[in-house]
């Protein structure tokens, strides 16, 4: 549904390509909110991985003949839909998952979205920082804490680094576990541990098994969270303590591999094979509320890698895609600015 006569600023696509071929900037209509949705007035957008990959085809058709990229963003809900809780109107936000099922999303000034994306964003976090959020922050939690307690864990984080690395390591530290990570450098090594890893390891390292068993004890580790796992299995296969748990969110590196069946077995590994957009709604809505309870007991870290206006949305596009990037790219919307 949209709102007659009135327009907004917006990037779409209309194919798949690389984006300084194929995405546009314009005007569009603007949305207006259905049966329990919200219009939430963005001021930030982030540029995840997926986003780019949609964008680009790869591994996915194109989902209408018209698409608003971007999954996560910030800003302020305007206005409530029917059915939808009119008390949070006016209310700073974060949400998620605005691009996925659906061709509208966070690359524009407003979206519709349904309520329950849409979480609280604390006044102390700016909405360049609330974009961070989104499905780097829920899949952190949702990968760490779908087993239990963490209490006492050992907990390996592969890319600790990374955008949902670096939240997870967080998290886990948070939530009283030992916490070791792989990075692919000596800087991202500090990062990590500046989030809360108590150790960091180079992911090239030849002794990383003997590294990573040091480490965590005799016992191994308790629960990986993990960003490349058909890599990373001969590392995983070796280091897992008996009924610990892989829960795996990517496998870029290797999207077929092989697995060391009876060494896992043998030590009653549980994999997981996770993907957010997918997981039950109720484990969805639980993770939300986690995290902005999380954020309310004290500071945390929301890594802005790079920043772009609106009008140069390709550009965050090419900046997620060369690789190196340390935290989230976003797209600052209107009068949005970057605070890191």
């Amino acid at each position: 549904m949209t709102c007659a006569g009135t327009a907004m600023r917006a990037v779409w696509y209309r194919r798949h390509g690389p984006a300084h071929e194929v995405l546009e900037t314009g005007d569009q209509p603007m949305p207006a909110p259905g049966e329990g949705e919200f219009l939430v007035r963005l001021h930030a957008s982030a540029v995840n991985p997926a986003d780019c990959n949609r964008r680009a085809g790869r591994g996915h058709a194109m989902e209408a003949p018209l698409v608003i990229p971007h999954s996560d963003g910030a800003g302020i809900v305007v206005a409530t839909g029917p059915e939808a809780d009119p008390s949070w109107r006016g209310r700073r936000v974060w949400l998620y998952n605005a691009q996925r099922g659906r061709a509208f999303g966070t690359a524009a000034q407003y979206v519709a979205i349904d309520g329950s994306l849409v979480a609280p964003l604390p006044d102390d976090l700016s909405f360049a920082q609330g974009a961070c959020l989104g499905i780097p922050c829920m899949t952190a939690w949702c990968a760490l804490f779908g087993d239990g307690s963490l209490e006492g864990r050992t907990v390996l984080v592969t890319g600790g680094a990374g955008a949902v690395g670096h939240y997870a390591v967080q998290l886990a530290r948070w939530a009283g576990a030992q916490v070791l990570a792989t990075v692919r450098s000596a800087e991202q090594a500090q990062i990590a541990v500046a989030a809360g890893a108590h150790r960091a390891f180079e992911a090239g390292d030849p002794a990383l098994v003997e590294r990573l068993l040091e480490a965590a004890g005799a016992a191994g580790i308790d629960r990986a969270v993990d960003v490349d796992f058909g890599p990373n299995l001969p590392v995983m296969s070796r280091v897992l303590a008996t009924n610990g748990t892989i829960v795996a969110y990517a496998s870029r590196g290797n999207e077929e591999p092989v697995l060391p069946f009876y060494p896992l077995l043998r030590r009653n590994v549980r994999l997981h094979a996770f993907y957010l957009a997918t997981l039950p709604a109720g484990a969805r809505r639980a993770a939300q509320e986690g995290i902005v309870g999380w954020l309310r007991t004290g500071r945390r870290e929301h890594r802005v890698a790079a920043c772009f206006p609106l009008e140069r949305t390709a550009d965050a596009h090419r900046a997620v895609e060369v690789g190196g990037k340390q935290g989230t790219v976003v797209v600052a919307i209107g009068d949005g600015t970057c605070v890191s």
